[in-house]
């Protein structure tokens, strides 16, 4: 009964890591990579899309991004996007395609998105404990159940432990990656 518990406790934190690596793809390293524009609303068709659904996004360099829309008339809607994203970069309108060039990022604003990093990965660590919390829950609900010992309570709680753990340590791997990413010139 409980490795049902247990299985629902790795699918809760597996969702929780791709959440975190989503979120922190959205940090910006002063790299150009695709996933910094991916997900960028653009209105088009009457409805909104995001440019990875309307364009190809490549990077050929570590300070250029070029998005090509497979709808050339997308090109000013994308650039607009890209423009009220938030991201604070400006995109370049190339003939039928956007341009974006990814300026070096300034060692102040490097630690800045260093302090940011941290910030989501402490949050990851509660929403993790959170989900602990919760599991600890239903499996200490089973006390006293037929057929469910003490014994079989303490093995799941040490499980359930030692999976926590586990995730925690991607989470400082995450961190360290990110860290390292934007410290690097």
């Amino acid at each position: 009964m409980s490795d049902t518990i247990l299985a629902n406790l790795k699918a809760r934190l597996d969702q929780t890591i791709e959440v975190v690596k989503k979120d922190l793809s959205s940090v910006r390293t002063g790299r150009a990579k695709p996933s910094l524009v991916e997900d960028v609303k653009v209105e088009a068709y009457g409805t909104i899309m995001t440019i990875k659904e309307l364009a190809t996004i490549n990077a050929p360099d570590t300070t250029l991004i070029v998005i090509s829309p497979w709808d050339k008339g997308l090109v000013a809607a994308i650039s607009a996007g890209i423009q009220k994203s938030g991201l604070n970069i400006q995109p370049i309108v190339d003939g039928d395609m956007v341009k974006i060039s990814i300026p070096s990022l300034t060692e102040e604003r490097r630690l800045e998105l260093v302090k940011l990093v941290h910030s989501k990965l402490e949050s990851a660590k509660v929403m993790i404990r959170g989900v602990r919390t919760e599991i600890k829950e239903e499996i200490e609900a089973q006390k006293g159940e037929a057929g469910i010992s003490e014994d079989n309570i303490e093995f799941w709680l040490e499980s359930m432990q030692k999976t926590v753990d586990s995730y925690m340590v991607k989470v400082e791997e995450l961190e360290k990656e990110k860290e390292k990413e934007l410290m690097t010139l």
